[in-house]
């Protein structure tokens, strides 16, 4: 019971991460599944991504409520994104995984100072920026092809750095499509829980989840990614691009360190 109870906690945990900055639960739950649970890492990663469904899912349709989820965009990418991830998972196989690890460390952390600069500037510039995408990008088919090409960008680099989908899935809406945050969000969630089923359904055919442990883990997860949302969707934009980034530079500065250490 006391196993089961430390589950819920982990997966509350990982639902409010999920909500705030529409990012993958894997960091969370790996880590927890191998270190406290005792669980094998290719069960962890399987059990992460059950997780991972349940959690997005529930994440983006509390956003979808608030108008926050671009339907449209997020299939695009989504579709397009699995191709670009087998690219990337070839240029992974020629990088050392230390090398990886400090790169996608230094990654978020230039990411995340970017996003605190864009925080600092007035309150209207996301509504703008969301103003002049619509303007460049008028006709139906040439949205379809932005999103295409994204998708196909954010399939390569999360190909490379693995379970980093759901974090580059957003810095793409916010820096090369101009979204608000909140719609980024809740668009990125959206995407992440379709990539994350393919990627479940495999790891389930072969044994590789605890089905157990993810059940407990996804009931914290509804919780946790229920009221992070909420208190996400009232929150102002400014506030909320100081929140992802302070979280994007932290993640990032621990990576690099561990790296360097």
């Amino acid at each position: 019971m006391v196993s089961y109870f430390f589950a819920i906690v982990v997966g509350i945990i990982t639902g409010i991460i999920t909500s705030l900055i529409g990012a993958s639960g894997v960091m969370v739950v790996v880590p927890a599944l191998t270190m406290l649970f005792h669980v094998n890492t290719h069960a962890a990663i399987g059990t992460s991504l059950f997780v991972d469904v349940i959690a997005s899912l529930t994440v983006s349709y509390n956003y979808f409520k608030n108008g926050n989820v671009d339907l449209r965009a997020g299939a695009w990418i989504a579709v397009s994104s699995i191709a670009g991830a087998q690219l990337g998972a070839m240029f992974a196989s020629q990088i050392n995984e230390g090398s990886l690890s400090s790169l996608f460390g230094i990654f978020l952390l230039i990411s995340g100072i970017m996003m605190l600069s864009r925080s600092s500037k007035n309150e209207g510039g996301t509504e703008k920026e969301a103003e002049k995408r619509a303007l460049r990008f008028k006709k139906r088919w040439q949205q379809i092809v932005l999103a295409v090409i994204v998708g196909i960008g954010i399939g390569i680099i999360s190909g490379i750095f693995g379970a980093g989908g759901g974090v580059m899935i957003l810095l793409a809406l916010i820096i090369i499509m101009s979204y608000p945050l909140h719609k980024a969000i809740g668009t990125s969630t959206l995407i992440m829980s379709m990539t994350a089923l393919s990627s479940t359904i495999g790891y389930a055919v072969r044994g590789n989840i605890n089905l157990i442990l993810g059940c407990f883990l996804a009931i914290g997860a509804v919780a946790g990614g229920t009221v992070g949302s909420f208190y996400a969707n009232k929150v102002n934009e400014k506030t909320l691009q100081k929140i992802v980034s302070a979280v994007f530079i932290c993640l990032g500065g621990m990576m690099t360190l561990l790296e360097v250490i």
